[in-house]
């Protein structure tokens, strides 16, 4: 199991960027996939993720509404379009995947097993 994610960089207030994250060694059509992230100082966070069985996503707080996690099975990719971002959105930005996991709300509320190596996003005017 390998993920690769890609896409993180700097953006103002208000911006926008999308995370992609490539995966190999399984399909996007069983096991949950998502997004953490882990700013300076702070424990690693949950922050979006998504059963690829049904498409029942899952939130934080922090980044509903803002946020949308989506997947590309044919591209065995998923992704996290971040809107309206803030300063303290910014972070190292992990894509995650657990096959023990299918349930997004659990992935998202667990430490999940497989990691991809992390994509800074920073914002700042």
């Amino acid at each position: 199991v390998q993920l690769q994610a890609s896409g993180g960089g700097l953006v103002q207030p208000g911006g926008s960027l999308r995370l992609s994250c490539a995966v190999s060694g399984f399909l996007l059509d069983r096991p949950a996939v998502g997004w953490f992230r882990q700013a300076p100082g702070k424990e690693r966070e949950g922050v979006s993720c998504l059963s690829t069985w049904n498409d029942i996503t899952h939130y934080s707080d922090s980044v509903k509404g803002r946020f949308t996690i989506s997947r590309d099975a044919a591209k065995n990719t998923f992704y996290l379009q971040m809107d309206n971002l803030r300063p303290e959105d910014t972070a190292v930005y992990y894509c995650v995947t657990d096959l023990g996991h299918s349930s997004s709300y659990a992935l998202c509320s667990t430490r999940p097993s497989n990691w991809g190596q992390g994509t800074q996003v920073t914002v700042s005017s």
